[in-house]
């Protein structure tokens, strides 16, 4: 793990929350999106919500370049690595890895459908395996200090196969071989004739099955996954759900976020302004271009920071058109942020003439 000082935003006198009470509120894992600079980014407009790593498989760790697939900021706790894989044997390796690289919670993925993920024989097409995915948590769950839980996010059904009984049959295997937090994406996959694009689209959301899990199954932990795009949305499911975790909303416009500790996790601490992330964010991006990194690997993250204010296209604009450049630095992140400042300002100006 690298030890980059953690930003400003971080409290001196108490550190990030566990897992568990991090659950409340969470950011999905999503292939190509969340990488390490996302989620820096993300935790310095939300200190509480739990953040997780992009699927990674198990021959990638154990095969490729794991400091490469695992590196991250101390500052991104409380984080989630989540595993794609079928084999108990290397799954419980990553998982005893991901605990010694500094995770707080593994994961393992049981809703990826697309046809590279089955053709591994893991993610979705694991739900007609519940003893296989139990054999495989017991493993995992074995190789784990106690206080690193080994979860799993999952859909409600595939194919043909999504009978209510079914999804009970997989929740209650895999609990009774050491899981205790299911992510419940609430839409069956198609493992056949949809993209993933699709099958995060088309199946129809069933928040009553996730609701009647949780029903069945009180003691365990259930997060509702699929469809929520606000921090209302959010907290309506919380009336029954453990916790909620949001996907492409967040990443699309994540400044939903800078509400969130306060109104999901009781901190008072003020939510930094979008100018003051991106102070907070420069030192990273220095630190990055330092090691030889480019600016676009961190700036794409950024496009949608201003969404809903005038000169956001600008902002965007900016940061798409230069950010590839080899010689882009940090000073690009406030030149495009200027171009946000100009337009609010002339808005407020020409409601101040109004009025």
């Amino acid at each position: 793990m690298t030890t980059f000082a953690p930003p400003a935003l971080l409290p001196t006198d108490a550190g990030p929350p566990p897992a568990d009470a991090a659950r409340r509120l969470s950011v999905a894992p999503m292939l190509d999106w969340t990488d390490r600079h996302c989620r820096y980014f993300l935790r310095l407009i939300t200190r509480r919500s739990l953040l997780y790593t992009e699927m990674i498989t198990t021959g990638a760790i154990l095969h490729g370049d794991p400091a490469r697939q695992l590196d991250f900021d101390a500052a991104e706790h409380p984080l989630a690595l989540q595993l794609g894989g079928s084999d108990p044997a290397t799954l419980a390796a990553c998982a005893r890895i991901g605990a010694e690289w500094g995770y707080d919670e593994i994961n393992l993925n049981c809703g990826c459908p697309s046809d590279r993920v089955q053709e591994g024989r893991f993610g979705a097409c694991l739900l007609a395996e519940p003893d296989l995915v139990a054999e495989c948590v017991a493993a995992m769950r074995a190789a784990l200090p106690a206080p690193v839980p080994v979860t799993v996010k999952t859909r409600i059904g595939i194919d043909d196969r999504d009978a209510y009984e079914h999804l009970h049959d997989f929740v209650a295997r895999v609990a009774a071989a050491g899981c205790r937090t299911f992510v419940i994406h609430a839409r069956k996959a198609w493992l056949s004739g949809l993209s993933p694009k699709e099958n995060r689209e088309i199946p129809p959301l069933r928040y009553d099955v996730a609701e009647r899990l949780k029903r069945d199954f009180p003691a365990l932990a259930i997060v509702l996954n699929g469809g929520v795009r606000t921090l209302d949305a959010a907290i309506v499911q919380l009336d029954w759900a453990d916790g909620v975790m949001l996907g492409r909303a967040a990443y699309e416009n994540p400044w939903l976020l800078a509400d969130a500790d306060r109104r999901l996790f009781g901190d008072p601490t003020p939510a930094p302004a979008r100018g003051e992330v991106i102070e907070r964010l420069i030192p990273y991006v220095e630190r990055h271009l330092a090691g030889g990194g480019r600016l676009g690997h961190i700036s794409r993250h950024l496009l949608g920071l201003f969404q809903g204010l005038p000169g956001a296209r600008g902002w965007r604009r900016h940061l798409s058109e230069h950010a590839h450049r080899a010689d882009a630095d940090a000073a690009l992140l406030r030149a495009a942020a200027a171009r946000v400042s100009a337009r609010v300002s002339a808005r407020h100006s020409a409601d101040d003439a109004r009025a």
